[in-house]
């Protein structure tokens, strides 16, 4: 079963990589509510095993691309964000000191703590892009104009999954030209 989420994840990650146009140093989002995929209440069967199985989905095909993983915490945390130290840097973000746990902050947060290179905690982030696993609500932490994303797979175990990317705004009415390359 674990085998079967990693790989649903791989592919939900590359199917959203490839619309959303990410490069080197841009920062991908994920929040997940481990629960929802055995199909129960938010924070109600929070699982190491699950989230472990999602994390190596996700973060390898990152890695390998120069993406930076934020990952969300839960409300217990004020939707923190775990990030590595050298993304909170680049983007001169305010470190803030809590260290999730698999009922504060989550399990998929506490896995991301413990495997990213020197994570660090944030309380605000604007990410270029994310999916949410679960419906735990990512958005407050996207860039201001969030683009949904039609995926191929839009599941893993009970738990639905949402993507977006992020574009820049569209300023200056009828007669602006606007470059394709950010649509």
């Amino acid at each position: 079963m674990y085998e079967e989420f990693t790989q649903k994840v791989r592919n939900i990650v590359i199917d959203i990589l490839e619309q959303s146009r990410l490069k080197a140093g841009d920062v991908f989002l994920v929040g997940c509510s481990t629960s929802t995929v055995f199909g129960e209440a938010y924070g109600s069967s929070s699982s190491m095993d699950i989230a472990g199985a999602l994390f190596e989905g996700i973060y390898p095909e990152l890695e390998k691309r120069g993406i930076y993983l934020a990952v969300q915490c839960c409300e217990h945390l004020n939707r923190a964000v775990i990030i590595p130290e050298k993304a909170a840097e680049k983007l001169r973000l305010d470190i803030v000191n809590v260290v999730p746990q698999p009922k504060a902050g989550g399990s998929f947060a506490t896995t991301a703590y413990a495997k990213i290179e020197n994570p660090v905690s944030v309380e605000h982030i604007k990410a270029d892009a994310g999916m949410d696993i679960g419906g735990v609500l990512i958005g407050m932490h996207l860039r201001e104009v969030a683009v949904p994303l039609n995926l191929r797979e839009n599941t893993i175990g009970k738990a639905h999954i949402t993507a977006a990317r992020t574009r820049p705004k569209f300023i200056g009415g009828e007669r602006a030209h606007y470059n394709d390359d950010l649509k």
